[in-house]
């Protein structure tokens, strides 16, 4: 696929994702969320992929933001026509294999907003994490407020979108919005690791743990144990389920399908 503000690559069952707007620190615009939503929903079908990687070209930054200037002149209505569409936010989380976000530099607002769409994420030691609506006198809308607050506690979730001030890499790390912490430069290539190794297992059991933890944010333990329940036997009854405990008992690698 070609796009005017993404670059997709792939290696093997790894297929990376670069916001590619550096001249505007990779800030969303109408172009970018499309995009973004287009390429999900390619590697979600696409068999071949089993992992995916996220990130923003340049030297400066993930994603600084929203481009305001493309709402400044909405008016309340057209703003509401626009949340009420499906949003770039939510074709992120509700990617059904795993998508790791490798951030550096500026990871702002709606930035910050993909990078919690995420299902981890890995930073170097330039990037900087904010919710900067509140100097709009705006709110964050796209799970600034509630992935935010699920990820690092209502407390700390309050003092970033109350204070409107960043964050930096290892505080990020410190109060678990960041899950891994590497040295400057290194957020790609960590990324790539983590998804080497989750590439060499089932595409199934991959995208069935994904959805049971995923749940964790939306049900109760009880019904969270109950739908976990029902997935492992998913994966139990899935060919390659049945390959990797076959492979296991002949003492030999597994060869999963997908299937």
């Amino acid at each position: 696929m070609e796009f005017d503000t993404l670059r997709l690559t792939q290696d093997g069952p790894i297929a990376h994702l670069q916001i590619h707007r550096p001249d505007k620190l990779n800030a969303l615009n109408r172009t970018v969320r499309r995009e973004l939503m287009e390429a999900v929903d390619h590697l979600a079908e696409d068999e071949s992929v089993r992992v995916a990687i996220l990130s923003g070209a340049g030297p400066k930054a993930f994603v600084a933001g929203a481009d305001v200037q493309e709402f400044a002149d909405r008016s309340p209505g057209e703003q509401r026509e626009v949340y009420d569409r499906r949003r770039v936010y939510d074709a992120l989380a509700q990617f059904p294999k795993p998508l790791i976000g490798a951030v550096h530099g500026y990871c702002l607002g709606g930035g910050s907003e993909l990078a919690l769409a995420c299902d981890l994420r890995v930073a170097d030691r330039t990037a900087r994490f904010g919710q900067a609506e509140i100097r709009l006198g705006l709110i964050p809308g796209a799970g600034g407020t509630q992935r935010l607050a699920r990820l690092v506690g209502p407390g700390q979730a309050m003092r970033i979108a109350l204070t409107g001030d960043m964050i930096d890499a290892e505080e990020a790390y410190r109060i678990g919005l960041v899950e891994i912490l590497v040295e400057e430069g290194k957020h790609v290539e960590k990324a790539t690791e983590l998804a080497q190794r989750m590439a060499r297992w089932s595409p199934v059991a991959l995208r069935l743990a994904k959805r049971a933890i995923r749940a964790t944010q939306e049900m109760p333990l009880s019904a969270g144990l109950e739908l976990e329940k029902e997935l492992f036997l998913a994966a139990f009854g899935s060919e390659d389920g049945q390959e990797g405990v076959q492979a296991f008992v002949e003492k030999r690698d597994p060869e999963f399908r997908g299937r």
